[in-house]
């Protein structure tokens, strides 16, 4: 009688893991985080009261602190902050709505249950549930004045109900948060379409880099607002939807096959991450996402969500592990930097640049691209 001995789960990627991060822009680990601590966060959603935020409870946050995902994020990434908060992504299962969601469409209406595809930094101010009237820039202005602080005019003080603001910057030419890398640590099953995971554009990375460094060098503004990305979609049915991916990057994503709204406009199929209880999904920042509507589950999908960055960004300041706006601080406060470090300029550095971050990653990089060239050739 033989006795099968548990083996740790591994501390790094692969070679072909690190290949398919490169060209995927994701990758999913199986069994990462062990049952104990799987258990731990369970109990202490089950246990939490209404409108308790628990996302620094240690229960929460030793799913990367505690588990195999810290060495292989800091083998492939580099060293970063020990997240301190996370986003409890917990949603109940639903039914297809009539309300307008973020894209300024009915819920019912949106394929791939409701994937409102996105990159993550950009300001959400609650979306009018009725019809927009008036001019393009009245809709606008009332839509930024409908945020937290009210009516402070096109200004980057302006924050959103998910506290990220208008603008990162005094200057207003940075749009958009930005970190290294996700963490979707998954907590039940989501091992079939429909039960509410985070659905990724596969592959997507690659486009927004190379749109970021288009926006870089025609005018040096990132982000919505900056060149070929306006903020709002007045074609919309509610005349006033986010645009949430550059149309010159979902646009390499559609195809026959792609699913339209009844407007007749087609949208990127995502791929669904289908994961079970333990298993994690590490993604550039640079990959367009969502998360889906939890339609088919049998109970509330629970994802726990770390935004995590390379320290050599800003070497002194601490990413809590949850913002998608670093570079600021609470509900847009603004940062005291030292003298020469423009903390703007090295993030629109860092989403041109989207692998300089990724210090185990450069040989497999380098190889990688060696071969598109010679392809190319």
């Amino acid at each position: 009688m033989s006795t099968e001995i548990a083996s740790d789960p591994p501390t790094t990627l692969t070679l072909d893991q690190k290949r398919s991060l490169y060209k995927d822009g994701y990758i999913v680990l199986r069994n990462a985080v062990s049952e104990k601590f799987v258990e731990a966060a369970l109990d202490r959603i089950h246990t939490a009261k209404r409108g308790e935020n628990i996302g620094g409870e240690p229960a929460m946050t030793d799913l990367i602190n505690a588990s195999s995902i810290t060495p292989i994020l800091t083998e492939a990434m580099g060293t970063f902050d020990p997240p301190v908060f996370c986003q409890v992504g917990v949603s109940k299962v639903r039914e297809p709505g009539k309300h307008f969601n973020n894209l300024g469409y009915r819920d019912k209406d949106m394929p791939y249950y409701n994937a409102e595809t996105h990159m993550d930094g950009s300001l959400t101010i609650s979306i009018p549930q009725e019809v927009q009237e008036g001019t393009e820039e009245e809709i606008y202005k009332r839509y930024i004045a409908s945020g937290p602080k009210g009516d402070l005019g096109r200004s980057p003080d302006v924050i959103g109900h998910n506290m990220g603001p208008l603008f990162d910057d005094p200057e207003m030419t940075l749009g958009l948060g930005s970190f290294t890398a996700f963490v979707f640590v998954c907590l039940n099953d989501q091992t079939v379409p429909g039960r509410g995971q985070t659905a990724l554009l596969r592959g997507a990375h690659h486009a927004t880099e190379k749109f970021f460094r288009w926006q870089y060098e025609t005018n040096g503004k990132l982000g919505p607002e900056g060149p070929g990305w306006p903020r709002l979609n007045h074609k919309a049915p509610n005349r006033c939807g986010l645009i949430y991916l550059p149309e010159a990057v979902r646009d390499q994503f559609i195809d026959e096959a792609s699913e339209s709204t009844p407007d007749g406009k087609k949208w990127p199929r995502p791929t669904q991450i289908l994961m079970d209880a333990g298993d994690a999904c590490i993604t550039m920042y640079h990959i367009p996402h969502s998360g889906t509507r939890n339609e088919l589950g049998t109970e509330s999908r629970k994802n726990m969500i770390f935004r995590i960055r390379n320290k050599k960004r800003q070497p002194d300041n601490v990413h809590n592990g949850i913002t998608d706006h670093p570079d600021r601080g609470t509900a847009g406060a603004w940062l005291e930097y030292e003298e020469g470090n423009n903390p703007w300029e090295r993030s629109k550095y860092a989403m041109c640049n989207m692998w300089d971050e990724w210090e185990g990653m450069r040989e497999v990089v380098a190889e990688e691209q060696l071969k598109e060239v010679s392809s190319a050739t």
